[in-house]
């Protein structure tokens, strides 16, 4: 059978299955679970493509993020209470118009374990973004977007290309300096990095413009008003609802009319999106297919994400560890088991064909073996 990529939407709501799972708990055994989860399948599933490539930067920037969140509590103080203070920073005293603001004062123990599982949360949502990003081809995915969808989806895409591009620019030009002996520190050398990857995104974006301007981009056909008016309308409607909907799901008086007027809300949002495509004039080439394998991957994204929300009741001590009284966090084994049906993609998802090397010819290196 020959290889073939994976369709890139089956890769999303693999990573979203798995980022709704970690939004779902804050025990840091199955947040670093989640992430070992998500870190293995990028390794056994990613191409040599750039956009490939930037998986760690999205790890370096949760690890930021955890930073950030505990310096912020070490400094700006928490209402969280805690019996065991670890130091105490001068406390500066603030006007009374900032009340609940303090700057300095005692930290506890309890309050930096709750920073660390409230930012470790975070840092893990953004590790599952960065692996859709790593396993999903940005402009395969563009390509199956909706008619009414494209030109927002191109300066999404865009968007999400821009900092693979300039990892992979910055990765390059630090290869070379290395290669002639001159070192990758210093202002000079941020200096002699910095402007070829500003003029290569330059050079980059003029000829984004000028091929989507050779394709058309952004021509649209003419269609009758009351097919405009009837889009908008149902697009609007339908973008209500499912807001609506999605706030009556969060309470507990809303459960009895929240799921069918999500239900409705879904369906004029999809007709005013399929009625919007008529204005798109672009032509699909080879579109991708959805097969078992995109059932398989996306189904197990989905399946992570039911379960762990349905043990939430049942596991809340577990899923959600006190930070006081403070106490070591414990593996619960079935939140922990749902977690690991995210690593079926690793077996599952076919191997994406990676560009061939080229090798030497032998009658080359012959010649120049010295006799």
């Amino acid at each position: 059978m020959p290889q073939r990529n994976l369709h890139p939407g089956a890769w999303w709501l693999w990573a979203l299955g798995l980022a709704t799972a970690a939004s779902r708990t804050t025990n840091p055994l199955l947040l670093l679970l989640i992430t070992a989860v998500a870190g293995y399948v990028v390794a056994a599933r990613r191409t040599d493509a750039p956009w490939a490539r930037s998986y760690s930067v999205f790890l370096k920037l949760g690890l930021l993020v955890l930073a950030i969140r505990m310096v912020f509590f070490t400094v700006l103080g928490s209402s969280i209470p805690g019996i065991h203070i670890l130091f105490t920073l001068p406390q500066i005293p603030l006007p009374s118009w900032a009340p609940g603001v303090q700057l300095g004062g005692p930290v506890s123990l309890e309050g930096l374990c709750f920073a660390l599982y409230d930012a470790l949360r975070l840092a893990v949502l953004l590790a599952c973004i960065g692996a859709a990003n790593a396993l999903a081809n940005p402009a395969r995915l563009l390509r199956s977007l909706p008619g009414a969808l494209y030109e927002a989806g191109v300066a999404v895409v865009v968007a999400l290309t821009f900092a693979p591009n300039l990892v992979a620019d910055v990765g390059r030009l630090r290869a070379a300096r290395r290669l002639r002996g001159r070192t990758e520190r210093g202002a000079k050398a941020l200096l002699t990095v910095g402007v070829p990857v500003l003029e290569n995104a330059l050079e980059r974006s003029v000829s984004l413009a000028a091929a989507m301007d050779t394709r058309g981009f952004g021509r649209t056909a003419d269609v009758p008003t009351a097919v405009r008016r009837t889009t908008a309308a149902l697009t609007l409607a339908g973008l209500l609802g499912v807001c609506v909907a999605a706030y009556g799901l969060l309470g507990a008086d809303g459960s009895v009319w929240a799921l069918p007027l999500l239900i409705v809300g879904a369906l004029a949002a999809a007709g005013g999106l399929l009625l919007g495509g008529r204005r798109a004039v672009r032509t699909r080439y080879r579109p991708d297919p959805w097969a078992w394998r995109e059932w398989t991957v996306a189904g197990c994204g989905i399946a992570v994400a039911v379960i762990m929300v349905s043990l939430g009741p049942a596991f809340a001590d577990a899923l959600n560890p006190p930070a006081v009284p403070l106490a070591a966090p414990t593996l619960p084994l079935l939140p922990a088991a749902a977690i690991l049906v995210g690593l079926l993609p690793a077996v599952t998802a076919p191997v994406a064909p990676r560009a061939a090397s080229v090798s030497r010819p032998a009658s080359v290196s012959r010649s120049k073996e010295t006799p």
